[in-house]
């Protein structure tokens, strides 16, 4: 538990594989200055697959 408190990180495994987040529970992909900051799986993350665009019509 103390590694919890004194650990700034993203995901913390003890004494486990270091792979195997579960989408959308355990958000992965960087802390604070790393990364994008939309995690796969995180309610952000299809954004970034997405391109805006604006569409305007005449009203008259």
């Amino acid at each position: 538990a103390r590694a919890v408190e004194e650990y700034q990180c993203g995901n913390l495994y003890l004494n486990r594989k270091c792979t195997g987040a579960f989408v959308g529970v355990e958000p992965f992909g960087g802390f604070n200055l790393s990364g994008t900051d939309s995690k796969a799986g995180g309610h952000d993350y299809l954004l970034l697959f997405l391109q805006g665009k604006s569409i305007s019509t005449p009203t008259n």
